[in-house]
């Protein structure tokens, strides 16, 4: 399997092919489009991310020492960036998450072309994913998604 590392720099030259920023939100809405639907199991309010202006569910499962993230949004930009995160994350441990340093989203200037609100409901998604990391480092079978235990 590639690398946190290698799959940051596959995402930021699919986004190289595209100069106007309507093409690269285009390609947002596909990537969103075709992520598998979180199952309504999931859509709780433990897996709701704070700090999101859209509705945004986070499910990360510990597999075979691997974190595996699904996520669901109810705005399409958002699955789009959603679906950007479990491509360069999920099927990678605990601690390789947490050491990773997210530098695509800079590159493709998502930043730069989100609003103030989406721009901290993305760090509210990394934060969150970066605590689910931490939650199955300390304990690999405690399941913060589904409300087991806290991290306080």
């Amino acid at each position: 399997m590639a690398t946190i590392n290698e799959l940051q720099d596959e995402v930021i030259e699919e986004f190289s092919d595209f100069d106007d920023w309507m093409d690269k939100y285009q390609l947002l809405i596909d990537l969103g489009n075709a992520l598998e639907p979180l199952p309504e199991q999931y859509k709780t309010e433990s897996n709701l991310i704070d700090g999101c202006q859209s509705r945004v569910w986070v499910q990360a499962d510990y597999v075979d020492g691997k974190m595996m993230i699904t996520a669901e949004s109810d705005a399409l930009i958002v699955k789009g960036i959603i679906a950007l995160l479990i491509r360069v994350l999920s099927g990678h441990t605990p601690q390789e998450i947490l050491d990773s340093e997210l530098y695509f989203i800079d590159e493709i200037g998502l930043k730069d072309h989100l609003s103030p609100t989406r721009s901290n409901g993305l760090l509210a998604m990394v934060k969150q994913i970066r605590m689910y990391a931490l939650a199955f480092k300390v304990k690999p079978t405690l399941n913060p998604s589904r409300g087991e235990g806290s991290l306080i």
